[in-house]
Order: structure tokens, then C-alpha cells, then sequence
């Protein structure tokens, strides 16, 4: 990769900045992580023999309360694609008013090539490398891209270990058994509907005459655990859902997919077929087999990428044919492309909103840790949605105030929350002559 994934991402802060008032001292401190980690994993395989992994861990900013963000598993992370979910991390807390600050983690690995038994011990040793480096009040990780509730239940058992008491509230995501949150698993596509649903009713108030009525048919790249969520919810509201792809590829049917049978067919059989399922019996459907590039050109009303980052880029923006993206993917559009599809007319809708039901759910598991008391999945999803519409109306306002993209609204939205936190430890002008009392 020529660019850096930092330095992209921080070209939409430049954009942002040109609409607040914030501090020189502000921006300053918004252009680096404040600490990155990086790790050796030593792990005995099931063979005997020893492999050593990569693993890292980036706090980005901790001005408005414990850094925050996920640990993934996967053969392409780097250190700067970890800096990079840190920063994004950073302004998705600060838009969604949540006391936390943005913080990233990873390891270099297939985690299909290792055994259930490798995996925990992988897990332990990344805990064991960067006990010192979190902590419930510092750092909280949680699930992500190849990380599941099993994984951060060993980890929050191996740093109880290593600090001698149950410290439930140092990992987020976690088994419901062992401290976690009903609906975490689902938060991230659950939070992503509302935030669709809560658009939509925007858009259709200044809807034109040229463009569809009812936005209906959606295509979903990346049917994992956020994916499959939010095609489900969809699917149950009656938006018809053509195309589903994991990353083997894609099933396309311009009739509609059976979300609850491909859900279910992918549970038994780890794959993604075009099924229609009565009871256990899963029979074929008629479809299209297609790659995730095609996915991605369909022409729908709505396209949802949910897989990896920079899956749109200036190469491929051009194809794009959807009227409206929601990114619930960290980062699948790069800065380039953003402005090819904002000069087609195609509205994004960005990560920094969109799945942040994510750590919105976890920062709802962390304040039950802390206080001992646990809410019904009833109320976790009231309070989730309570949260992330406002946020999302709060941004839509901001991009019509301003005529700006909805992106760069919800970078305004967290810079004013992140300038505000920072202005208020103190700034240049504070300590200039003349200013003393």
C-alpha cells in the first residue's frame, strides 16, 4: 500500500476542521496516537513447535475518558491500519457522546489455520504482552474483525489472573455468563438498522421527484456477525435484499434473498449459499454466483459494506451504482472515492456513526460491570437506539446547516466534543502574558 491508512484518514479531519472553532493546540494533539504497542506473541502449537506473532495495541486519544476499541485477528493487520481504527475510534466515541477515547488492537494471523486450543493460548500470550497497557480504567478492548465472546472471556480471565481479582470490566464483548451485555453480538448491526431507519425518514422529507419513493433493495458485502445482523433487520422491515457476500464471494438474486435461511445455512455450514430453509431441510434457490467487486456495482438503492477497509477507492468508486452507502465496515470508502461518489450524487453515510452501536452496547456493558447491575436486552437496545438517533440527527442537521457531507458533519459533531474536552485542560491563549489573574 503506497498511502497510509493515518494519513487518509486524517485528510477528513482537515476538511472538518474548516467548520469548528478549535484550539491550534486541539488539532495538534488530534494529528498522532498518543501510544502505540507493538508485541511479540510467543505460542506453543498443537505440534509442538513454537511460532511467534505480531501483535499490536494503539491508544490514539484519551482526553475525554479510557481509550476504547476493538482487537481483531487477521493475516493483513499492520501497524498503521491499527493507528488508523484508533483514530476512527477516537471521533466515533466523541460523536456518539461517549465518555471514551479511541484505542485499537490486533494481531498478524489467520485465525482459521489455528486450532480452538492455539487460539486460547494466542489470546492469553497477547494478554500477558499488554497487561500493563490496559486496564478498566486506561484501556478496555473488545471484539472485532475475527474475535468473538470466547476469545475476550480468556482474555478478561487471563488479566484477572495476572492482577489476582476478577476484573470484568477490563474487556467488553464478553459471554453473558462471564459479565457481558445482552445484545453486544448484535449492537453493531443493530445500531447500524437504526441509524438507517433514522436516515431514511430524513430523506424522505426532502425527497425529489426524480429519485425512488422507497428505497427498498439492498445489497450487503461482508455477511458476518454485523452483516448478517443488520440484512436480518432489514429483511424483517421488508427492504428486499438482492445480493449477500462473505469472503469467498457473493450469492445475487434481483428477487431477494431469505435472510433467516442464509443465516441459518450459514450457522451450520460456514458458507454463504442461496438457500430457502423449512425447518432443517435447506434447499437451493435460483441465483447468481458473483464476486465481491460485482457486489459492490450492483444497482440498489442501498449498498452496506460490512466487511474490510478500502473496499471503495478511487479504482472503483466510478462503478458504483447504489443511491446510498452506509459504511458499517470501519473505513471501506478511502478519501479519494468519497469525492467520486459525492460528485455522482450518491450519499455516504460513515462508520464513525453508523456502526458505532458497537462500542456504544460495550460502553453500556462497562458501566454494568462497574456498578453490578445488569439490564434486560429490552433495555439495552432502548437506550441503544435512544443514543445513536440522536447522534444521527444531530449529524444530518449539522450537514444541512453547513451544506457539507454527512461524513464530514459527524467529524464536525466529534471535533466540537473533542476541541471542547481538550480547550478545557488549558490553551495557548490561557497562558500567554496578559491573560493571568
Amino acid at each position: 500500500m503506497t498511502k497510509s491508512l493515518l494519513t487518509d484518514a486524517s485528510r477528513r479531519l482537515d476538511r472538518a476542521l474548516k467548520y469548528v472553532t478549535i484550539s491550534e493546540d486541539a488539532a495538534e494533539r488530534l494529528k498522532a496516537p498518543k501510544a502505540s504497542l507493538k508485541v511479540s506473541i510467543p505460542v506453543r502449537m498443537d505440534d509442538g513447535s513454537l511460532k511467534v506473532f505480531e501483535g499490536y495495541r494503539v491508544h490514539f486519544d484519551d482526553t475525554r475518558g479510557p481509550t476504547k476499541g476493538g482487537i481483531r485477528f487477521h493475516p493483513q493487520v499492520t501497524l498503521d491500519e491499527v493507528q488508523s481504527l484508533a483514530f476512527w475510534m477516537t471521533f466515533k466515541c466523541a460523536a456518539l457522546n461517549i465518555p471514551f477515547g479511541g484505542a485499537k488492537g490486533g494481531v498478524t494471523l489467520n485465525p482459521k489455520e489455528l486450532s480452538k486450543a492455539e487460539l486460547e493460548r494466542l489470546s492469553r500470550g497477547y494478554i500477558d504482552a499488554i497487561a500493563n497497557f490496559i486496564g478498566p480504567d486506561t484501556d478496555i478492548p473488545a471484539p472485532d474483525v475475527y474475535t468473538n465472546p470466547m476469545i475476550m472471556g480468556w482474555m478478561m480471565d487471563q488479566y484477572s489472573i495476572i492482577r489476582q481479582q476478577r476484573s470484568p470490566a477490563v474487556i467488553t464483548g464478553k459471554p453473558v455468563a462471564l459479565g457481558g451485555s445482552l445484545g453486544r453480538s448484535t449492537a453493531t448491526g443493530t445500531g447500524a438498522f437504526y441509524v438507517l431507519e433514522a436516515m431514511m425518514e430524513h430523506l424522505s422529507n426532502k425527497r425529489s421527484g426524480k429519485q425512488p419513493s422507497s428505497p427498498k433493495t439492498v445489497a450487503v458485502q461482508g455477511f458476518g456477525n454485523a452483516g448478517a445482523v443488520v440484512a436480518r433487520h432489514l429483511f424483517d422491515a421488508g427492504y428486499t435484499i438482492v445480493a449477500v457476500s462473505d469472503s469467498r464471494g457473493g450469492i445475487y438474486t434481483p428477487n431477494g434473498l431469505d435472510i433467516p435461511s442464509i443465516q441459518k445455512f450459514k450457522a451450520d455450514t460456514r458458507s454463504v449459499k442461496a438457500v430457502y430453509c423449512d425447518g432443517s431441510v435447506c434447499n437451493l434457490v435460483e441465483h447468481e454466483v458473483i464476486t465481491n467487486d460485482t457486489l459492490l456495482s450492483l444497482d440498489v438503492d442501498i449498498l452496506i459494506p460490512a466487511a474490510l477497509e478500502n473496499q471503495i477507492t478511487a479504482a472503483n468508486a466510478d462503478a458504483i451504482q447504489a443511491r446510498y452507502i452506509f459504511e458499517v465496515a470501519n473505513g471501506p470508502i478511502s478519501t479519494d472515492a468519497d469525492d467520486i461518489l459525492e460528485a455522482k450524487g450518491i450519499t455516504v453515510f460513515p462508520d464513525i456513526l453508523v456502526n458505532a452501536g458497537g462500542v456504544t452496547v460495550s460502553y453500556f456493558e462497562w458501566v454494568q460491570n462497574r456498578s453490578g447491575l445488569y439490564w434486560t436486552l429490552d433495555e439495552v437496545n432502548q437506550r441503544l437506539k435512544k443514543q445513536i438517533v440522536a447522534a444521527a440527527d444531530t449529524i444530518w442537521h449539522i450537514a444541512q446547516t453547513h451544506k457539507t457531507s454527512v461524513r464530514t458533519a459527524a467529524y464536525i459533531h466529534a471535533l466540537n466534543s473533542l476541541g471542547a474536552a481538550m480547550d478545557a485542560r488549558g490553551t495557548r491563549a490561557d497562558y500567554v502574558s496578559g491573560n493571568r489573574e
